[in-house]
């Protein structure tokens, strides 16, 4: 298939057999599924345990969790940025400048850590 058609051919074929892998699919699952499955007593009841669930389902949740996560996050992210640098710091024509920039990066991110915990943020209580 060559031509300025032969790509939309080949993406129409696709398309085709993409559509009928999924009628074939859901056709068979329609097949060769039981035609009265089972529901025992209590299989729609929650489980937490093995115990009858009691009380209400509001709990109030501590904030330290969401600032853990955002820390991980945030420092996970940046650390990410520090492997590139490095694979890359090895060429030539990458010298001084290259190192004040991840000096000044790496700064910042020393910065965020000493306000985290100068503000008592990772002390877990």
């Amino acid at each position: 298939m060559t031509g300025y058609l032969g790509s939309y051919a080949t993406l129409g074929l696709l398309l085709l057999a993409s559509v009928l892998f999924f009628v074939t699919a859901f056709s068979a699952n329609r097949v060769l599924r039981p035609a009265r499955p089972a529901d025992p007593p209590g299989k729609r009841a929650s489980y937490e345990c093995g115990l009858d669930p009691v009380g209400g389902d509001w709990a109030q949740m501590q904030i330290r969790y969401y600032v853990y996560a955002y820390l991980y996050v945030l420092f996970a992210v940046e650390a990410v940025f520090l492997f590139p640098w490095a694979v890359v710091f090895d060429r030539p024509g990458f010298g001084l400048v290259t190192v004040a920039e991840m000096g000044i990066f790496v700064a910042v991110l020393a910065l965020g850590i000493l306000y985290a915990w100068r503000r008592n943020i990772l002390r877990w209580t």
